[in-house]
């Protein structure tokens, strides 16, 4: 194979999670030229990255509704971007495509076929779940969460023959990068070996994900009693839940906002343990190696935990309801349910018990990776 696409259109979280299958693409086949197609709000991830070559851009948002995309206002503007797409794809002479998504609906499943067919790519290697007739190749969906998003990408690839070994997740920092944190902890007067991060955020698709501010505060607190210095992460349009957690602590902290996704995670590289929910920036944190205590819900942890789940923390209960979203071969309840008793009913002791484990550098006592329920279940 000469020049392989790789196509994962989605979120941060979600693309770091595709970095070891790319790593194992790249092993593979030294010689193939690898483009990957991404949103643009996940890009800056593989740019630079020595595991691709090229990075396609296309706003794979403005596709999931068809109702907007046929609308007399956006519909010729997403017909015009969609067929630009297709026609930059025809061109690349494509000898392999890699799909790196579930196929979980009817209309998501035409979406990715069109752009198959787009592609012109005799080998077309993704997951099937029944809908992946058009696939040549292809690893068997057995719903979300029976296996995580890492391996589930790491079999698409091996399906196509590469040697698939489970690497942790990759994020390229430059020496620049490193340099321009470095400064950015000076100017703050810390030292990132001492820092707790904290960041009660969840993105912009499921804001009931997140737990409640003044829980985390409490974990704040009993982090700056023990010598560690809080720092709230805020993430776009997350300053004022930043500040609520701040306002609800006894001790002081500190604050970042208004990171690119690249100096966020060079900031983050280096300090002592990351508590937060489910999200892109958890992925982040342990991409660039930090220990990331995660708070879990409604969402699936088996799915989309911290990579490797043997090296961080899920603290989640196990009800039976949860998780309720991304579930099976179905998109669930991003939203959860008017209780969300997952979240509400987990007290803060829990994640304080479990942050102090991973600060001491303990494992967890019944870590999901081996089937267990984490601390505080």
């Amino acid at each position: 194979m000469r020049h392989i696409l790789v196509v994962k259109l989605a979120d941060l979280g979600d693309v770091l999670t595709a970095t070891p299958a790319l790593r194992a693409l790249r092993n593979s086949f030294p010689g193939a030229r690898i483009t990957a197609l991404v949103t643009p709000h996940a890009a800056p991830l593989l740019q630079p990255s020595s595991a691709v070559d090229e990075v396609i851009t296309f706003p794979k948002a403005a596709f999931d509704d068809f109702r907007s995309v046929l609308g007399p206002r956006s519909g010729p503007r997403s017909l015009a971007a969609a067929l630009g797409l297709a026609a930059r794809l025809r061109a690349g002479r494509f000898d392999a495509l890699v799909l790196l998504h579930h196929l979980v609906t009817p209309v998501g499943a035409l979406k990715y076929r069109a752009l198959a067919r787009a592609t012109d790519a005799p080998v077309r290697a993704g997951l099937d779940n029944g809908r992946g007739a058009f696939l040549t190749h292809r690893a068997a969906d057995a719903g979300f969460g029976a296996r995580h998003e890492v391996e589930y990408c790491l079999a698409v690839v091996e399906a196509l023959g590469a040697r698939a070994e489970r690497t942790p997740m990759e994020m390229s920092l430059s020496p620049f990068e490193a340099d321009e944190a470095a400064r950015r902890w000076q100017r703050l007067g810390l030292d990132p070996s001492d820092v707790a991060i904290l960041h009660p955020g969840s993105g912009r698709y499921s804001l009931a994900r997140r737990w409640s501010p003044e829980r985390f505060a409490a974990v704040g607190d009993a982090l700056a009693s023990d010598g560690l210095r809080p720092v709230l992460v805020a993430g776009p349009g997350e300053e004022a839940l930043a500040r609520e957690v701040q306002q609800a602590m006894r001790s002081p902290s500190s604050t970042l906002s208004g990171l690119d996704v690249r100096a966020l995670a060079a900031s983050m590289q280096g300090t002592r343990i990351f508590v937060g929910n489910d999200s892109g920036v958890m992925h982040l944190a342990a991409a660039v190696g930090t220990r990331v205590v995660a708070v879990f819900g409604l969402s699936n942890h088996r799915a989309w935990g911290p990579f490797p789940p043997e090296a961080h923390t899920v603290v989640r209960l196990p009800l039976p309801c949860s998780p309720c979203f991304y579930t099976g071969h179905g998109l669930g309840t991003p939203q959860g349910c008017a209780s969300r008793a997952c979240l509400t009913d987990l007290h803060a002791q829990l994640v304080i018990d479990a942050a102090r484990r991973a600060v001491r550098g303990e494992p967890d006592p019944a870590p999901v990776a081996t089937g267990g329920e984490a601390s505080g279940a």
